[in-house]
């Protein structure tokens, strides 16, 4: 049976910024407000004067980087098909025009009449250009220097060891089933041929929660017919109604190994029926996912971590600081809380 999920299509490669992110915002202004403070002290006569002067320039600096991150914020998510140059150009002409207008705005002021005498409209949409260059080459770096290419090369090497002997095991439970059970057979065989396909998508799609949940109980409807009455899952949502299934947007298997690492280290260490819990909910433009299983501390969890840090590595490069993995252990059990934007897939 073919597999109906479809995988968010992956946008063109973008080079602005991602202006509407919290971190992307937090960084361009302590890089513009440090260097214009440097500046302006290197150019008074002590720290005094120098500070004041910041302060009382400070009111065009905020202006211009928090209305030029606005308008790319704006202009990111109406590209189109313009090419990177493009891009980079817009980087450095979107703050030059708006610095720009902002003086001209508040020259015209009488409450601001002698506050830019030293700041001519060529030297403020000069240093606004210089300052949207060298922050977007410096975005585009750090992209980079955070791309999938490092993450997806430590996802392979994890499902390398994972994916052989979960298929053996997957194959050996679905053979005892043939006689006894054939229908469960053939099920399990078609949820297995299509998780594989899901396994072998590219680490930087994007898939909706719905489709990525779907996976999870396939994946977890295999490992019921290996493991029997030890494997008990329970799936628990709070504000997450079948349209934000539909709607948010979530990386391709975020959720899975997740799901695997609980199955490998909370529940084939025990010989008793072991419960694992996921918990979903929303709250206003945030998604959260935990997953909860016991604990067993004399288990090896050298790859409980790598998959971990596998899947911070990913959440870093999507969101920033928007989103967060945390695991604690307490009172037996090892609980994994992701956090990310509700980002609405785009139709």
């Amino acid at each position: 049976m073919p597999s109906s999920t479809a995988s968010v299509s992956r946008p063109i490669d973008i080079v602005i910024p991602d202006c509407c992110n919290i971190g992307v915002i937090f960084r361009v202004l302590l890089a513009v407000n440090v260097s214009v403070l440097a500046a302006i002290l290197l150019r008074t006569n002590g720290i005094r004067p120098g500070l004041l002067e910041f302060v009382e320039s400070s009111i065009l600096v905020e202006l211009a980087c928090l209305s030029s991150l606005l308008v790319l914020c704006a202009l990111r998510r109406l590209i189109g098909t313009i090419p990177q140059w493009g891009q980079r150009a817009v980087c450095a002409l979107v703050p030059a025009a708006v610095t720009a207008l902002l003086i001209q705005f508040l020259s015209s002021l009488e409450l601001f009449l002698n506050s830019f005498n030293y700041l001519t409209m060529i030297k403020g949409m000069s240093v606004a250009a210089l300052f949207g260059i060298v922050l977007q080459h410096y975005f585009e770096m750090r992209t980079r220097a955070f791309s999938p290419a490092l993450a997806e090369a430590r996802l392979q090497a994890l499902q390398a060891r994972i994916q052989p002997h979960f298929l053996f095991n997957s194959l050996n439970a679905v053979l005892s089933l043939i006689r006894t059970e054939p229908r469960q057979a053939e099920t399990t065989l078609e949820d297995l041929a299509d998780l594989f396909r899901v396994l072998i998508r590219d680490g930087r799609d994007m898939t909706t929660l719905q489709d990525e949940v779907r996976v999870c109980k396939q994946y977890l409807a295999i490992e019921k017919v290996r493991l029997g009455q030890r494997l008990q899952v329970q799936w628990d949502a709070v504000d997450v109604t079948d349209e934000v299934l539909r709607k948010a947007q979530i990386p391709s298997l975020l959720l899975q190994p997740l799901l695997e690492n609980a199955v490998h280290y909370g529940v084939e260490p025990s010989s008793k029926p072991v419960l694992i819990q996921i918990h979903l909910s929303r709250s206003i433009d945030r998604i959260e996912i935990a997953v909860v299983n016991p604990y067993h501390g004399d288990a090896p969890s050298t790859g409980n971590h790598m998959a971990l840090e596998n899947i911070r590595e990913r959440l870093t490069l999507l969101y920033d600081v928007e989103a967060q993995l945390t695991t604690t252990v307490a009172r037996g059990f090892f609980e994994v809380r992701l956090r990310f934007p509700y980002v609405k897939v785009s139709v």
